[in-house]
Parts: C-alpha cells; structure tokens; sequence
C-alpha cells in the first residue's frame, strides 16, 4: 500500500464463490453500517487498496461506485472516497436515524470539576517540551524506575517544599497518573500491610470510595461541618487511615481549622495513616493557603498533588510523597500495575516546572479565576439574593446554601429547562436535607460575563421564587 495511503481490515475469502468486489463491497458497507468506519473517514485510494488486497484495480473501482450509488461513500476529485453519515438499520432491515435525540444545549453550564482548558499555556508547554526532548538521554525513552524519572522527582521535591512546605527526599517522590492512580496504589499498599477501614469525607466524592471496595478495604464516612474534617468522630471510628481535602474541602469549600489539623495531628501519631489530597491548593485568592499537614507529621502523611485543576486533567500528571515505610509497598504496586509515566511527559514536565512556567501559569490563572468567583458571588447577591456562598475565597466551585423554599433538585430542573446548568451535592452519603438545599457551581470554564448572566437566567426561571431586578 502506498505510505501516504490510510490502512484499512478487509478480510477476503478466495475458496468461496462470491466474487471479490461483492466481498469487498459487503466488508466496507457493513463496517460503515456498524460504525467501524466514521464519517467523514477517508477510505485508501483505489490502487492503494486493490495492491493491498492483490485485486485488480477495477474490482476495487467497482466496489467504491456501488457504494457510492447506494449513499454510503461520496468521491470526490482530489479527495478521495469519504464515507457518509448513514444510519445503521433497524430490526426490519431499515435504516435507524442517524442521531439520536439529544437534550437541549446548556448555553451556561456551571459544571464543576474542570478548569478552563482554553488557558492551558501551549506556547510554554510547547517549548518546555522541545528543550525536554532535546536534553533527554537515549535511556530516559525506555522502561524508567517506577517512582519516575529522577529529574522530576527532584523537581517536585524542590517545589512542594518550596510553595506547600512539603518535607521529602526526591527518592519518596512516585509519580503517578492523576489522583485517582496514585490514591489505588496507596489504598493497595495499605490493605497489603493489613489496613482494611479506611475513613472518607462527608460530604466528598466517590472515586476514593470505589477505589478502597476494589482494593478489598471497607469505606467509614465521616462527616464534615464547618470546621472540616470532625476528628471526634473519625477518633471513634476503627480505621487505619484517612483520607482528607485540608487546604479546600471539596465540595463545601472549608478550610480544616487550626484545633482539627492538631486533633488530626495527634490521631496519626497514635498510629493513624493521613492521605492528604492537597486539592485546589493552588487556587487561594483571600490568602496564602495553609501548609500542607505532611509538612507537620511527615512520617505518617501520604501527600498527593497533581496538574489536572492547575493545568489540564488530560496530561494525567500528579504525585504522591510517600513516608519511607510505606514507599516500597507502594513502588512494588506501581511496578506490578503500568509500571511507569510516560517519559516524555515527565521530561516536559520537569522543564516546565524548573523555567518557572508553573509559577507565572498560576499567578495569571489565579487573577482570573478570582474575577470568576467574585463575578459569581455578585451576581448570586443581586439576582439570588437569599443564597449564600460557603466556604473560602479558593478553587474553581463554589458551594451555594439555596434560599428558603427552594429545593436544590427542582432548581435543577428548571435551570436545565432554560439552558443552565447547576448540580446537586453527588454524594448518596449526605443527608437529604442538605442535599435539597445545596448547589454545587463550578465558575472554572465561564468567563464573568457568561456567570452574570447564567444567575439571571436561573432566577428569571424561577420566576416568583426568587427575586429578579427588574
């Protein structure tokens, strides 16, 4: 096949009697059917295809107009053979809508959980990552140590300590795909050493839920108020560890006090395992953030970071920083699982971080995030002005304690009825009275213009139950 050519699958049968081109016609039709073959996919030019299968040309030429006659390809000079939009057939042999019907578009949707990703600083990446490749030695392209590639490690090292008072050696630094990796190889690594009750945040999220019933533990949630993490509770619970949000709780916004970070302090040195996740760390616009806990106890702290709020969720970056005794455990579980992170990635990575990319990325992110948030405090104040926002000024949601007489799953509805979207509390463990009164508002992709008027357009759904300016 010609090395320009795209490669396609067509399996011939030469034994049966069907001629070649109804086989070749039957292949490519029911792949388009099925979805195999996309719309808009260019399919090989026909010499490229007919040397591919060793047939005649004509056979393949044939082929492409029988199935452009009957709608499934269009040729066009210059361009080749694209495949069409087709519906694949229903049970009768007709053929299906080629779309589904979809929900009306959100045209401001308060989704949490991203930042913008318009932001993400290309040029910078692009450049760290031609110095990375550059720099990078022949052996750093195969299998690496699993705690990563050293460079990093130390990188990591020296900004952690720098910017969250992290104290740790390069070599307790593992590097991992996100929070959700690098939290499954701790829980492993503790159900290994005979921990099997682990604590959880109420309210909270679930993947460190799901991630301690696969690994064979139990879950024990434990609420939190406005203070953070209740340590009595957790103190009265039989756990081994516990997983904690201190600098930003997700999703009410506390931030753990000065007597819970003590109280906690002195559960882990009784024998107690802290995982810290350091989420939205990064993102404080009242203050300087507290230090991370690991920094107080850092033998009895696992710490995790990562780049998906500060950069871009699809780098699948982050770090754990790992006491010595557990670090094996841990390192023979990353081994055992996909073994590394890509190089090249931690390479740019590395770069990026020490060219100081990461500190001016966050400063300039900082100042518009904080414009977002303020952007939506105001405009909750004048449109809603029974709601209230908690927590502290930091992150990329906000928790919104409704006004009364407004239950939290009718504001939904209504809200998506008129193009925006908002959230409940996604947590079967909170109780059901603070789930009716409670928003959860990501402010993260809307630029303030796209906030203001999203809250008018939520309150004008409302109508007589919240009060609109005229």
């Amino acid at each position: 096949m010609g090395t320009t050519s795209p490669e396609l699958f067509i399996d011939l049968d030469r034994s049966r009697s069907r001629g070649l081109r109804a086989q070749v016609e039957d292949a490519l039709r029911s792949a388009i059917r099925d979805g195999r073959l996309a719309p808009g996919t260019r399919l090989p030019s026909s010499r490229a295809l007919a040397g591919d299968l060793r047939v005649t040309r004509g056979v393949v030429v044939d082929a492409y107009d029988q199935l452009a006659a009957e709608g499934y390809v269009t040729t066009l000079q210059g361009s080749g053979t694209v495949v069409n939009e087709v519906g694949a057939p229903d049970g009768n042999g007709a053929a299906a809508p080629a779309t589904a019907p979809v929900a009306p578009a959100l045209t401001h949707d308060f989704r949490t959980g991203l930042p913008d990703l318009g932001l993400f600083p290309r040029a910078a990446w692009a450049r760290a990552t031609r110095a990375a490749l550059a720099a990078m030695p022949d052996a750093d392209l195969g299998y690496l140590h699993p705690g990563g590639l050293p460079r990093l490690r130390a990188s990591v090292a020296d900004y952690l300590g720098r910017v969250r008072g992290v104290a740790c050696r390069p070599e307790q630094v593992v590097v991992c795909n996100g929070f959700g990796h690098g939290f499954s190889l701790v829980v492993r690594a503790l159900v290994d050493r005979g921990c099997r009750d682990v604590a959880v945040e109420v309210p909270g999220y679930d993947e460190p839920r799901a991630q301690i019933r696969w690994a064979g533990a139990r879950a024990h949630p434990v609420a939190v108020d406005g203070e953070g993490l209740r340590v009595g509770d957790l103190a009265a619970l039989p756990v081994g560890a516990v997983v904690v949000t201190p600098a930003h709780h997700s999703p009410t916004g506390v931030v753990l006090s000065a007597r819970r970070r003590t109280e906690l302090i002195d559960w882990a040195r009784d024998g107690g395992v802290v995982i810290e996740d350091d989420y939205d760390a990064e993102y404080r616009y009242d203050r300087q953030p507290v230090g991370a806990l690991q920094g107080v106890i850092p033998d009895r702290v696992v710490y995790h970071g990562t780049v998906s709020k500060s950069l871009a969720p699809g780098l699948r970056l982050g770090w754990l920083v790992v006491p010595p005794d557990l670090l094996d455990a841990v390192l023979t579980a990353r081994s055992a699982t996909d073994h590394m992170t890509a190089s090249i990635v931690q390479a740019t990575f590395a770069e990026f971080l020490e060219r100081g990319d990461l500190d001016r990325h966050l400063r300039r992110t900082r100042r518009i995030y904080r414009q977002r948030r303020d952007a939506l405090v105001d405009a909750l104040a004048l449109y809603l002005p029974g709601a209230r926002v908690g927590g502290v000024s930091a992150g990329l949601s906000a928790f919104v304690t409704l006004p009364p007489g407004l239950d939290s799953a009718d504001v939904v509805a209504t809200a998506r009825a008129a193009g925006v979207g908002v959230y409940q509390i996604d947590d079967d463990l909170v109780p059901a009275d603070l789930r009716a009164r409670s928003l959860v508002m990501g402010f993260g992709t809307l630029r303030p213009t796209q906030i203001v008027e999203g809250i008018r357009r939520l309150a004008a759904a409302l109508g007589s139950r919240a009060t609109v300016p005229a």
